[in-house]
């Protein structure tokens, strides 16, 4: 029998061989992509100093990509374009503005800004600072802006004047800013705000800051959930093996800056030098439009995003040249297989879609292979993340088997800023999704844990039939969801939006009985101009329970 002594060693040395690996994984993936490798000794020296001092965070990022690329375009919106080492001296004149204000590490600093520069560097300037920022709604309504502002706190709260007349009801001891306005504004701005403070660097803030990202909110308040930067770059390096990002690209961030798909790409354009191109509301045929101008090899968006630009006029499609795209980074909701043969059809084997949520980042990644050969796929998790499938005693399922959906990595949440988590199972956390592995290991996600009903004794996924109504040619979109049945307990009742008229609830019925059991046909269908949605493309079924 072995002794403890024994297997202690063994474990220990079990684990360095597995740290030594994860090093040179990570140092060769880094290499790849450009993100490390040979400097100058001059450059290697100040970026050797503002890392042991800075550590991984958005203010490290900004200050190496100005110390490497001073003069190349970090970002360039509907104002223009801005250098890395104008993102840079800006942010430093932003932090110290709001220093003078009594800002420090720790307080709270809310951003409601849409997809521009006044973004980008109040989020650096809360990270030199050491702050905590807290990224808000642009679809909020007054009482939820009020509500989250209320429970999270924020010292200051940084807008677009856009949303000036949802404030009303928000503590008027929160200093208010103006990111982003269209003519004269009564409140200070950020640009004044620059103009005031000068832009030398700061000192390091005593810890990391933290970003707090609300949930989606699709069923309730949106909860804060926040987190620190990891320490260091093997996360980075684990999605970069799956989603090949290189250094120096261009990228169409469509994807809401506020959401964490979003986020992720602009912290990314940091480590990579990356130029971000950003408008501030989505429109397909100017989101395709940049990228033919700007010639970017990435587009960071949402599913329903992708839909709304293949749909467009044919003619539309054929005039725009988007072949320089390598990456349609695509997460935030479900992705129907359809949909992305469809795309890749048409623009190329690009398609990458990341399943995760706010709380456990990233979960897994489907490639164009995994794309292709199993459609609807979420695919597989990147290296250093574990997801396991337990039944609702915390039991581990079987491959093939539908279980709840448990990950876990070093970029899972710090908890909710309220209080709580979600549930651990054996260092896991919870997605709140079903879903079961194939043979190959890839993950299929069946639905929401909470979305689950029983019809007639039998447990039905709404998207499921979602994802096969969404194969139908004569259909645009579709929501499925559950409601009380005095004969079966629950039915299904669908909402469609139809492509081209023409369909009727019995062809739909039809259909749905032609490809799946008949306890999965809805008993009900609705037809709809479009779906509610939120600013990140989510479907609110809550608001589809209230049609009658």
């Amino acid at each position: 029998m072995r002794s403890p002594f024994a297997s202690r060693l063994n474990d220990v040395c079990a684990a360095a061989l597995t740290a030594a690996g994860d090093r040179v994984f990570e140092l060769k993936v880094l290499r790849e992509a450009g993100i490390v490798g040979p400097l100058r000794p001059d450059k290697a020296v100040k970026i050797a100093s503002t890392f042991l001092r800075w550590g991984a965070s958005p203010a490290t990022g900004i200050r190496i990509a100005a110390i490497h690329y001073p003069d190349e375009p970090a970002l360039i919106d509907e104002r223009g374009s801005l250098t890395f080492e104008q993102v840079h001296r800006r942010s430093n004149a932003i932090a110290n503005a709001l220093a003078q204000m009594g800002i420090g590490f720790g307080d709270g600093v809310g951003i409601m800004c849409r997809n521009h520069r006044g973004f980008v560097e109040t989020t650096l300037a809360a990270a030199k600072l050491g702050a905590s920022a807290l990224y808000l709604n642009t679809a909020f309504a007054g009482p939820q802006l009020a509500e989250v502002t209320r429970r999270e706190g924020p010292k200051v709260l940084v807008y677009d004047e856009e949303f000036s007349g949802l404030l009303e009801d928000v503590d008027p001891n929160v200093t208010r800013i103006v990111a982003w306005s269209d003519g004269e504004t009564s409140e200070p701005t950020l640009d004044q705000l620059i103009q005031s403070a000068g832009d030398a660097d700061r000192k390091p803030p005593p810890e990391k800051p933290r970003f707090v990202i609300l949930t989606s909110g699709t069923t309730g308040t949106p909860k804060g959930a926040q987190r620190s930067s990891p320490d260091g770059l093997f996360s980075l390096a684990a999605l970069i093996d799956k989603i090949p990002y290189r250094r120096r690209e261009t990228m169409v961030v469509a994807a809401p800056l506020f959401h964490s798909w979003g986020f992720f790409h602009f912290v990314l354009s940091l480590p990579t030098a990356s130029t971000m191109v950003l408008q501030r509301r989505f429109d397909p045929l100017s989101t395709l439009t940049a990228i033919e101008r700007h010639r970017a090899q990435v587009l960071a968006a949402v599913p329903v995003m992708i839909q709304r630009m293949i749909t467009l006029d044919e003619q539309v499609l054929r005039e725009r040249d988007v072949s320089s795209l390598r990456i349609t980074a695509l997460s935030g909701s479900a992705l129907p297989g359809e949909l992305a043969i469809s795309w890749m059809d048409r623009f190329g084997e690009n398609i990458y879609n990341l399943y995760g949520s706010t709380e456990v980042a990233y979960a897994t990644v489907a490639t164009p292979k995994d794309l292709r050969d199993a459609p609807g796929t979420a695919g597989k998790p990147p290296r250093g993340t574990v997801v396991r499938l337990y039944d609702a005693e915390g039991r581990r399922v079987p491959r093939g088997e539908v279980g709840r959906i448990f990950a876990g990595n070093e970029m899972s949440f710090d908890g909710y800023t309220g209080g709580g988590g979600k549930e651990i199972i054996e260092g896991l956390m919870s997605t709140g999704d079903m879903g079961r592995f194939d043979e190959q290991g890839r993950l299929f996600v069946d639905g929401r844990d909470d979305e689950m009903i029983v019809s007639g004794g039998e447990n039905v996924f709404p998207r499921e039939v979602e994802d096969l109504l969404a194969d139908h040619e004569g259909i645009e979109e579709a929501a499925v969801i559950g409601i009380e049945d005095e004969e079966f307990g629950q039915r299904l009742k669908a909402f469609v939006v139809a492509r081209n008229g023409g369909l009727s609830e019995d062809v739909v019925k039809d259909y749905v009985k032609e490809n799946l059991a008949r306890y999965k046909v809805p008993r009900e269908v609705v037809f709809m101009d479009e779906l509610p949605r939120n600013a990140t493309g989510k479907v609110l079924k809550r608001e589809l329970r209230q049609i009658p």
